[in-house]
């Protein structure tokens, strides 16, 4: 990696097995039937993409085009098939909604072993506990069990927890896809702050005004394929998110414009 690269996908293939038959029983006999039991298939195949540090990144593509997957692979949480995928600094974000949760676990503990699972000492958390507290905003839920918390509590905790660690790339999986509409508001303010402080921003996200304006360079999948890399307004031409298709995702959009006027 050269001294401005943060992220280096090169040539990644990564591929899982998709079982047909659940039981032993079902094995048997779709064996016996000489029937297939398991195939494969690629999730991300032969993708490679630079980006600059400072970069804000928008990630695009219809649901199953591989997006978690590369995400997953950029947060070192999986490691490609073949290929190589190269990062600079501290990593940080929401790439799945109570991921690192302990549902035994209150709130407050959970703050202390996410953070520690991001990077975070136990001194810089406590440092920064009450901030966080503040950002999730899960009211007297902070001392029960997260195994009894919604989902979008689920969101409001990690989004907060991730959002407070001092990180060179953030990586954001859909994380405004539940919440209540503060919540997301508060959400793309912070996110903006992220992006202006010129730390590299990796967004997912299928709402175009919130790409529009979080972001300056769109890649879309297409069933594995890194399909397009370019300008922000080409690549949601390219995949035709220019209009929303429902009225919720209207509203998405007019909330999010709302929230970067904050």
């Amino acid at each position: 990696m050269s001294g401005n690269e943060s992220i280096v996908v090169d040539r990644v293939t990564k591929s899982f097995t998709l079982r047909y038959h659940r039981t032993f029983k079902q094995m048997t006999v779709a064996a016996l039937r000489r029937q297939d039991i398991s195939d494969r298939f690629n999730a991300l195949e032969d993708v490679s993409f630079t980006v600059q540090q400072g970069e804000s990144i928008g990630l695009m593509g219809l649901n199953g085009s591989g997006k978690s997957t590369l995400l997953k692979l950029i947060n070192g949480i999986m490691r490609p098939d073949s290929g190589a995928v190269l990062t600079r600094g501290r990593i940080s974000g929401l790439i799945a909604t109570g991921a690192g949760f302990h549902p035994q676990l209150t709130g407050r503990e959970n703050i202390y072993l996410n953070a520690a699972v991001l990077g975070m000492s136990e001194a810089e958390t406590r440092r920064k506990f009450d901030d966080i507290v503040e950002f999730a905003d899960v009211g007297r839920f902070l001392d029960s069990p997260v195994g009894h918390y919604s989902s979008g509590m689920f969101a409001r905790l990690g989004f907060a927890v991730a959002i407070h660690v001092d990180s060179d790339i953030f990586l954001a999986d859909e994380v405004l896809a539940v919440g209540d509409k503060p919540f997301k508001r508060k959400c793309l303010q912070r996110m903006q702050e992220i992006r202006d402080s010129g730390r590299t921003l990796f967004y997912v996200s299928h709402a175009a005004g919130s790409v529009r304006r979080m972001c300056d360079r769109v890649l879309v999948l297409e069933k594995g394929h890194l399909a397009f890399d370019g300008a922000v307004e080409d690549g949601i031409r390219y995949v035709q998110y220019d209009e929303p298709d429902t009225v919720e995702e209207q509203e998405t959009d007019n909330e999010e414009s709302m929230g970067a006027d904050i």
